[in-house]
């Protein structure tokens, strides 16, 4: 009737946990490790590692994020490193943005640059120069043009 199920397949799958809160009201001075989930409404100064970041529309970063799934609503001051960020239309960063895939809200406002995790690095190439007509005034008011 009742037989024997290996338990080693049960104990191996971790459990999902539910995400660590930062309230509206908190406010952290240092950096932030784990590996699961942060829903973050409060103020942090410092950096963040995790594996999914919620920042919500009143929370604020400064400091470099990442992570394997961002998902902005606030204010970001800082560098952010993940496989998937989105910027919501209230997401308001100042900073770059290293990305596998990466999705922009119309209304969002970013000044970074954005660049994929995988990018090769660009060839230099040589510059054209096109030729500029001066003109160049002697003391007599007279001009020559000069290229």
């Amino acid at each position: 009737m009742f037989s024997k199920a290996d338990k080693t397949k049960a104990a191996a799958k971790p459990a999902r946990t539910v995400p660590s809160l930062v309230s509206t009201d908190l406010e952290i001075s240092g950096n932030l490790q784990t590996p699961g989930e942060i829903q973050l409404d409060g103020t942090v100064e410092g950096d963040i590692t995790c594996g999914k970041l919620m920042v919500g529309e009143k929370a604020s970063i400064t400091g470099h994020i990442e992570a394997d799934e961002v998902v902005i609503r606030g204010k970001i001051m800082g560098r952010v490193k993940a496989r998937s960020v989105h910027l919501a239309n209230t997401a308001h960063v100042t900073g770059d943005i290293w990305h596998d895939s990466l999705a922009i809200e119309a209304g969002a406002f970013l000044d970074g640059h954005c660049k994929r995790n995988d990018a090769p690095p660009t060839a230099v190439t040589a510059t054209h120069r096109t030729a500029e007509v001066v003109t160049v005034r002697d003391n007599a008011g007279k001009s020559a043009a000069r290229s």
